[in-house]
């Protein structure tokens, strides 16, 4: 009995030491990844587009409602490039740093949906980073009284 113990433990170390050097090296082309996406954004960055491009978010509250007015407006001068709401959510994780590039990472992993849905995605952010229900409130009544001028 305590030999299988000890030949299991002696195999769960073995498996320990190759998922450490697995990790390693994958931390290590996860750093070239980001190196890559860095210089790639600043190729795709059009020269000369009238709204400027976004500044990064790393998960400051008091900066989030900025973050989504510059991605927004930014999206809107450059529609042709952000013609779905995958690209959008893309281009806004593209953006995130430190908390938030950590915070997006299980939606990454597991292939969640709301990846590919722009107002989820934004909504999801919005309730982990924290808006003010003062503002979504507001938001809502904006809403409805776009509705209502529409006749609806």
């Amino acid at each position: 009995m305590v030999e299988e113990l000890l030949s299991l433990l002696h195999a769960l170390l073995d498996r320990h030491q190759a998922l450490c050097i697995e990790n390693h090296q994958l931390l290590k082309q996860l750093r070239l990844l980001v190196c890559e996406r860095a210089r790639l954004l600043r190729q795709v960055r059009p020269p000369s587009c009238p709204v400027p491009y976004p500044s990064r978010f790393s998960g400051e509250s008091g900066r989030l409602p900025e973050f989504i007015v510059q991605t927004m407006s930014y999206m809107l001068v450059n529609e042709e490039h952000f013609c779905n709401d995958a690209m959008k959510v893309a281009f806004l994780i593209s953006l995130l740093s430190g908390e938030a590039e950590e915070w997006v990472m299980p939606y990454i992993e597991s292939d969640s949906y709301i990846l590919g849905d722009y107002r989820a995605f934004v909504d999801e952010m919005k309730q982990y980073f924290g808006w003010g229900s003062d503002d979504e409130e507001e938001d809502d009544d904006d809403d409805n009284d776009n509705e209502q001028e529409d006749g609806h």
